[in-house]
């Protein structure tokens, strides 16, 4: 596939991601609070199951590692909010098990992408490491926010959601730049913009909590 066809993937995928920092943003200093509109999820999963392809396409064995995961959290979520119910269960079958599928296909369809994959999974480099640890951070950070919500029974996006997010894209920016990835580079360092922003907004509606507890 050309390489920059292969870009273009990663980009619409990343803006599908942004989008739906963009709308929760929106959302949020509409209301003075941090929220998680139902739409967030819906463009996540969308996302995530691009972003998936592009790391196969990308032999990314970081990006194939966390997109499998959050993919699942993200339907929790749609649960969580009652929406995927009322998606046609027809459909529902077919989202489910897309990432597992895929990873199959690969395994048993297309071995020399899973040898290219497992070539570039030095995990004794730095970088790499370093990359790892931060893709696992953004998508560990909806394993935070699904035990958060499953608490209070409904979807709820906390500050300890954001400021994972915010230092978890530092590593993966950091990663992008050794590896040339433009994809993550640009996608995680507009993020971090969304992330300070929702770090300032929980934390302020947790100080006025407080205060109204005082009085």
């Amino acid at each position: 596939m050309n390489e920059y066809a292969v870009y273009a993937l990663g980009f619409f995928a990343q803006s599908l991601f942004g989008s739906r920092l963009v709308i929760q943003w929106i959302q949020s200093e509409r209301k003075g609070k941090v929220v998680s509109p139902t739409i967030f999820w819906i463009l996540s999963l969308m996302a995530s199951f691009l972003f998936l392809l592009y790391g196969v396409l990308r032999r990314d064995p970081v990006i194939l590692i966390g997109q499998t995961f959050s993919y699942y959290i993200y339907i929790r979520n749609l649960q969580l909010k009652g929406f995927w119910k009322r998606i046609p269960l027809l459909l529902r079958i077919i989202i489910t098990p897309q990432p597992i599928l895929i990873l199959t296909w690969i395994a048993f369809m297309e071995p020399e992408i899973f040898a290219a994959i497992l070539d570039k999974s030095d995990f004794t480099e730095a970088i790499m490491i370093i990359g790892t640890i931060g893709q696992l951070m953004l998508n560990l950070r909806y394993l935070y926010q699904w035990y958060y919500s499953e608490k209070a029974k409904e979807s709820l996006l906390p500050l300890g959601f954001w400021v994972i997010s915010f230092v978890a894209s530092i590593m993966v920016v950091s990663y992008a730049y050794i590896k040339m990835d433009p994809v993550l580079l640009v996608s995680q360092g507009l993020g971090m913009l969304s992330y300070s922003r929702n770090i300032y907004l929980s934390a302020r509606a947790l100080k006025r909590e407080q205060e109204n507890k005082i009085v």
